[in-house]
């Protein structure tokens, strides 16, 4: 990992409020943490590098992404801001977020959204984009169903683990 992949993921977590980052690979460790900040810009956001644990050389690399305990996306009402939802019904799977990112409904901003509240959906069905580290990434529904809601508004940051989609199952 060089100074430029570490440059990258701490522009990801100020642009995604995420205020702890370990990673760990073939020996290499690396934990980057900040103190949390109300308003982004404001005093107090500093990023540290913290030593790695004990056992592990520090600036040793990392495989996968640990997402910050405690953080969590800002709660957004139903129907509010592009974001909608369908009436209730049989138990819903939630199509949940696979990384950090930021949240895209359609493929581009002139594009319709990839899937709108009622749209059936199968495994293979892309239902959103999520941006990390300037990579575009399709999110598949991996599941056969109806979308009943959409949890997140469009261009917002995602935390690994947040449900995006509400889908009744077919």
């Amino acid at each position: 990992m060089d100074l430029k992949d570490i440059k990258a993921i701490i522009d990801l977590m100020r642009k995604n409020a995420v205020s702890e980052f370990e990673m760990e690979k073939e020996g290499f460790k690396i934990r980057l943490k900040r103190e949390p900040v109300l308003r982004p810009g404001t005093a107090g956001e500093e990023l540290a590098v913290v030593p790695a644990a004990a056992g592990v050389p520090a600036g040793v690399p990392v495989a996968g992404v640990v997402p910050a305990a405690g953080v969590a996306a800002p709660a957004v009402p139903a129907g509010a801001s592009g974001v909608a939802t369908a009436p209730a019904g049989p138990p819903e799977v939630e199509i949940k977020s696979p990384m950090i990112g930021t949240f895209y409904r359609a493929p581009s901003p002139e594009a319709a959204p990839y899937v709108e509240v009622g749209t059936e959906v199968h495994p293979e069905t892309v239902v959103c984009i999520i941006e990390a580290m300037k990579v575009m990434n399709e999110i598949k529904a991996e599941v056969r169903g109806v979308i009943t809601a959409v949890l997140v508004e469009n261009a917002r940051p995602v935390e690994f683990g947040q449900p995006l989609f509400k889908v009744r199952p077919l």
